[in-house]
């Protein structure tokens, strides 16, 4: 396959652009509604999706991985806003977090996800995904006040999640849910297998498809059942502007007072903690999905992040991340280069300039409707069926992670796994790594080491330990040959105890051991 480059050309304008009207019209139903989920203006949402498609996608690395708000964040949104205090002192958060992901970005720490346990990343996510659906359900009632907006488990005044959803059965507006079923009805069909075959049903985005049908819905309730028409306060509510001067009055800024508030770095940190995380397994995902198999740079890509952060808070937009829903939209609508995502930011700044007064005519059960189903996604039957197959080591620090979070908080909700998760390391790692033998042939003692399938740093100390305690004049053999994975570290103290094996008069043949470079000076 030829290879292509991450740089817009005027060869793939054909291609770009319409695969960036396909990311916009994906994108923008889930701006609104992540910015929903996340307690906080709609408007700042969008300003998010606008940033990472104009901003971001010139400063990253990636050819078709788009930027925007992610349901990832949302319940660190939702939750810093409260604990916070205000949505403008949140933004401050939001501004440290960008410069502490550029940090990351020089420092070459693109490596980061690497060190986290697979089973616990997918455990947030899990726990993301149920806490969508479970706060997604008064919007989908189209309940009272009261009950939209609070994030912790058990709330301050003795009551929880549980017991305040029971109660949203009895305050719904009929019109709100009827909605919020049709609009559901409708995502489950349009994603359906069967329709997913035809190409018509891939290019378009139910997303899009359900919320058009859910304003005229509303608008036929209007006319012919008033009673179940929908009220303002749970519409869409998009400030409506005549020109781009009138934007910049609806922009929110960073409360620099809140400066020396400590609870501001903690959520800066976790921010930027869990943006870069999901950044990164984003772009490594979208890279597998690349036709032309380019590879994202990690570290360029924190940085690019880092600036959409930072220029993000400073207009009053939500935090951003890769994002895999519109990245995926991107490659399977033909996008080829960085322009498909450009294309997508810009139109989504012409819908907040040209179209407010009628995204205002959304339902928010629609919207709801949308995370819902992003949230069964996130969680569905089948990732918890998989991580059970793969046995306890996988299983228990997975849904002690989920629980954690769903009674916590996200940051000491992830702590709890990775504890669970570095213990059953370090519980696999008293096994012994590798098969001592001794036996006796033509009057020379015989050694023989096989090491096990996987010899990571943790084991070398057990390794270097018996090695410098074999009897001096023994023929000795490291077998690594039925080892998947050797680190680098135990490589290297074996090949410095062949090179100093002559001062005991050992014998040393290395099988299966790969070479390293530098590993002794001569």
């Amino acid at each position: 396959m030829q290879k292509q480059s991450s740089t817009f050309n005027i060869a793939s304008l054909k291609k770009d652009l319409p695969a960036g009207l396909v990311v916009f019209l994906v994108a923008l139903p889930l701006c609104l509604g992540i910015s929903l989920a996340s307690g906080a203006p709609l408007f700042a949402g969008l300003i998010t999706g606008i940033v990472g498609g104009v901003v971001v996608s010139m400063l990253s690395g990636s050819a078709l991985s788009v930027s925007g708000p992610a349901a990832g964040l949302t319940v660190i949104v939702l939750n810093g806003i409260q604990s916070l205090g205000s949505f403008e002192a949140f933004l401050l958060a939001g501004l440290i977090a960008g410069f502490l992901q550029l940090v990351l970005g020089f420092a070459k720490a693109g490596i980061i996800g690497l060190y986290f346990p697979s089973s616990v990343i997918r455990g947030m996510l899990a726990a993301i995904g149920l806490i969508l659906i479970i706060k997604q359900i008064p919007h989908f009632l189209g309940a009272n006040e009261h009950l939209l907006g609070e994030m912790s488990f058990f709330w301050a005044d003795g009551k929880n999640t549980f017991s305040e959803i029971r109660r949203g059965f009895n305050s719904m507006e009929k019109g709100a849910l009827i909605i919020g079923l049709f609009a559901l009805l409708i995502l489950v069909i349009w994603e359906s297998k069967p329709l997913q075959r035809i190409s018509f049903f891939k290019l378009v985005p139910g997303a899009l498809v359900a919320v058009i049908a859910s304003v005229f819905l509303n608008q036929a309730f209007n006319i012919f059942n008033p009673d179940l028409f929908i009220a303002d306060t749970h519409m869409v509510q998009l400030p409506v502007v005549a020109s781009p001067v009138e934007i910049l009055g609806e922009l929110r800024l960073p409360d620099f007072s809140q400066i020396t508030n400590p609870q501001i770095y903690i959520t800066a940190f976790t921010i930027a903690i869990i943006a870069s995380l999901e950044t990164l397994l984003s772009v490594e995902a979208v890279d597998k999905l690349d036709p032309y198999k380019r590879i994202t740079p990690p570290n360029r890509e924190l940085k690019a992040q880092g600036i959409g952060n930072i220029v993000s808070a400073l207009l009053g937009g939500l935090p951003m991340t890769a994002v895999i829903v519109r990245s995926s939209a991107n490659v399977n609508a033909g996008g080829q280069t960085k322009l498909s995502s450009f294309v997508h930011g810009i139109l989504l700044l012409l819908s907040v300039l040209f179209l407010s007064e009628y995204i205002n005519h959304v339902p928010l059960s629609a919207l709801a409707a949308i995370l819902l189903m992003v949230g069964f996604k996130l969680t569905k039957p089948a990732l918890y069926k998989a991580q059970w197959r793969l046995g306890t080591e996988q299983f228990i620090p997975f849904i002690i992670t989920i629980l954690a979070i769903l009674f916590t908080d996200l940051l000491k909700g992830i702590t709890v796994g990775l504890v669970i998760g570095i213990f059953y390391i370090l519980r696999a790692n008293y096994k012994s790594p590798f098969f001592f033998q001794k036996n006796r042939d033509l009057g020379e003692d015989i050694i023989r080491i096989q090491l096990s399938e996987n010899v990571t740093f943790l084991n070398k100390a057990s390794i270097v330990l018996t090695l410098d305690h074999l009897p001096e004049n023994s023929n000795v053999i490291i077998d690594g040959s039925k080892s998947t994975f050797i680190d680098y570290d135990v490589l290297d103290a074996i090949h410095n105890f062949k090179f100093n094996a002559s001062a005991k008069n050992l014998k040393v043949e290395l099988i299966g051991i790969p070479e390293v470079t530098s590993v002794v000076s001569h």
